[in-house]
């Protein structure tokens, strides 16, 4: 007759190895790759579990760094970006390193300082077939991309609209330094050379994401 297999026990939290960090289901952790060389992986923890030697386990759903996902990264990702895939695994615990915090993409351009272990998530990502959720998100600018959190805009007082300081011939420095800002479009010649030494502050993320214009 075949031995039946001691049940698992399913923990509410887990010490991660070596700290005296606690974790629990729903927390984003990093977890230790198998290759040094590379950046840790991040994941959500969706189940903890122990057998009866008291090994413990970690069901966990993927995080996707933009250059680990088909279509690899592009220049509207930022540094901090992170896909949520449909891509379960089940790891030990021991593989974990750390708690880190994913944020949703308006919270994260909230922030006044983004830490290490800050990362933001904007879209879903189907792992067998490279289909992205949402599949249209807001433009900005003439090159008409998706914002980038780490890259400076400036907003037109006339349209709304944000642009990037290369896209309107100014470069970065000088867009720190100046007030206001008149696009092309907008402006009449006198109003161009009148507003010549202004341009507008960073970008506030309450309105970009009010943006109607859409792109894939």
């Amino acid at each position: 007759m075949a031995k039946t297999r001691p049940p698992k026990k399913d923990l509410d939290s887990y010490t991660i190895r070596g700290t005296n960090k606690i974790v629990r289901v729903g927390d984003c952790v990093l977890m230790r790759p198998s290759e040094t060389s590379k950046l840790p992986y991040v994941a959500r923890i969706e189940k903890i579990e122990a057998d009866n030697r008291n090994n413990i386990k970690v069901r966990v759903r993927w995080y996707y760094r933009p250059e680990e996902s088909i279509g690899g990264r592009r220049q509207f990702h930022g540094a901090k970006e992170l896909f949520l895939s449909d891509h379960y695994d089940v790891q030990s615990a021991h593989t974990i390193e750390g708690r880190c915090t994913v944020h949703s993409f308006k919270n994260y351009t909230k922030l006044e300082n983004v830490g290490a272990e800050d990362y933001y998530c904007r879209f879903e990502y189907k792992a067998a077939t490279g289909a992205f959720t949402p599949d249209r998100v807001a433009v900005y600018c003439k090159c008409e991309m998706p914002y980038n959190p780490d890259d400076l805009m400036v907003q037109c007082e006339g349209c709304k609209d944000w642009y990037h300081p290369a896209c309107v011939s100014m470069t970065i420095e000088e867009a720190k330094k100046l007030d206001h800002f008149v696009c092309s479009e907008c402006a009449s010649d006198a109003d161009i050379k009148t507003n010549e030494n202004t341009f507008s502050a960073s970008p506030v993320a309450d309105s970009k994401l009010e943006s109607k214009r859409q792109k894939r």
